[in-house]
């Protein structure tokens, strides 16, 4: 059964969040879904991208896939990056992979200098 987007929008208030500073869609796809996300990954902005996150993981079928569109990300400290990982392990944890697909050039020197990106690529 397909992942509609209709059933994380009932499920989410944050399915296109907008604020000053982070703006967060959920879309469907083939295999799962695609969360993009624009903007600065904060303590301000965690809180609700935490929530949209776990909502779509527990949306999301068994066996398929979450896509992490993260290439308009223009800032993302230490919280941004903590929410990313738990999100990783409870997506793991319910067979669900997390996966990025694109990052932004800050968002990828994130990843690598903290070791972390080698966590979020598909497994081949």
């Amino acid at each position: 059964m397909p992942l509609s987007s209709e059933a994380i929008l009932l499920e989410s208030p944050w399915h296109t969040r907008q604020d000053s500073r982070v703006s967060v869609s959920v879309q469907d796809a083939p295999g799962g879904p695609v969360v993009s996300i624009t903007g600065e990954l904060d303590l301000t902005s965690a809180t609700h991208l935490r929530a949209l996150l776990m909502k779509t993981v527990e949306a999301c079928p068994r066996g398929w896939g979450i896509t992490l569109d993260l290439s308009r990300v223009t800032f993302c400290d230490c919280t941004g990056l903590h929410v990313l990982l738990c999100t990783r392990r409870l997506a793991l944890s319910n067979r669900r992979p997390l996966v990025i697909n694109a990052a932004s050039p800050r968002m990828d020197r994130l990843l690598e200098i903290t070791g972390t990106a080698p966590l979020f690529t598909s497994a081949r």
